[in-house]
């Protein structure tokens, strides 16, 4: 695969995720120093996401996924939806997080409190990373294995090609199950607003470099971190290439319950769901609560509704 490739071509191949990821992680400690840190941390966001797509023109891992899908609408709506949505309710009152924690952690702590506090901020938030993963492994294996949340979890599968624009693509309903599963366990054990923070902005940049269409390698990184290979297998049409590397951010967990997956051959570009998620954003919102709409999701044929009998028409004429 590395033929005609040049010196300069492989060196970049080896250097951009770890250079983009830590781009992305030292903005995002010069923003939450500043005075607006959500403002700041948008604007570092948003120039990651525009260095991503100017590097999938130049280096694209497949061809094919530069070709429009029809989706481009759809997958930023989504992405504004979901992952905006929770960054509007982080801006109310400043930070929500920090509401939150001032009226919860109290309610829910010991008067010894759990949460090892006196560490290092670094060996906190690497603690509350770990935690949340936790609860990420969890709630995104659970949408893979109950008919119940696959039904929502399936747009973001949708997708026929990865790219940084549909990193975000997900149901509302499967964000905020993710969320929960994440998030609560870090107010029960008293964690601080700057661990939230961080591993809000680990997940974020993280999410984007999985979706890439950049053609990195990423070698011994993948035994750690969920990198754009590994996501490539998890989005295979193939159920057992697909239910597995469910891992967000950390491939800890799928090491442990044995579901990481990284086999030596090149993951599959035909990628998708053998059912069909519905054409337009409000379509595909609405789509996972009817019982038509979800034996679209599945792949499964919809009955036609029964016509009126000849002899019903003729009573109602």
């Amino acid at each position: 695969m590395n033929e005609g490739k040049s010196a300069l071509y492989m060196a970049a191949s080896w250097a951009l995720w770890p250079a983009l990821f830590a781009a992305g992680l030292i903005g995002a400690d010069w923003a939450f120093h500043t005075e607006a840190p959500l403002l700041w941390f948008n604007v570092v966001y948003l120039s990651i996401v525009a260095a991503i797509a100017g590097f999938e023109r130049l280096m694209p891992y497949e061809q094919q996924w530069l070709k429009h899908d029809r989706e481009t609408f759809n997958d930023i709506a989504h992405t504004l939806l979901t992952k905006g949505g929770v960054q509007l309710a982080a801006a109310i009152g400043a930070s929500a997080p920090m509401a939150i924690a001032t009226v919860v952690q109290p309610a829910v702590t010991s008067a010894t409190s759990i949460w090892p506090d006196h560490w290092p901020v670094f060996f906190q938030a690497v603690l509350g990373l770990i935690i949340a993963e936790f609860g990420l492994y969890v709630a995104h294996r659970a949408a893979h294995e109950f008919l119940s949340l696959w039904r929502f979890h399936a747009l973001h599968h949708s997708v026929e090609r990865l790219w940084v624009v549909n990193t975000g693509r997900f149901h509302v309903v499967d964000s905020l199950f993710k969320i929960a599963l994440s998030q609560i366990p870090l107010y029960l054990l008293g964690a601080p607003l700057p661990v939230f923070l961080w591993t809000s902005a680990v997940t974020a940049f993280i999410g984007l470099l999985t979706h890439c269409n950049i053609d990195v390698r990423t070698g011994p990184l993948d035994r750690i971190f969920s990198t754009p290979r590994l996501h490539r297998w998890h989005h295979s049409k193939v159920l057992a290439e697909g239910n597995t590397n469910y891992g967000e951010n950390l491939v800890l967990w799928d090491q442990i319950f044995g579901t990481y997956f990284n086999p030596a051959r090149r993951p599959p570009a035909e990628i998708g769901i053998s059912g069909r998620v519905a054409e337009g954003f409000l379509a595909q919102l609405v789509q996972p609560f009817s019982a038509k709409g979800f034996r679209q999701i599945l792949g499964r044929r919809v009955e036609p509704q029964m016509s009126a009998t000849p002899e019903k028409e003729r009573a109602e004429a």
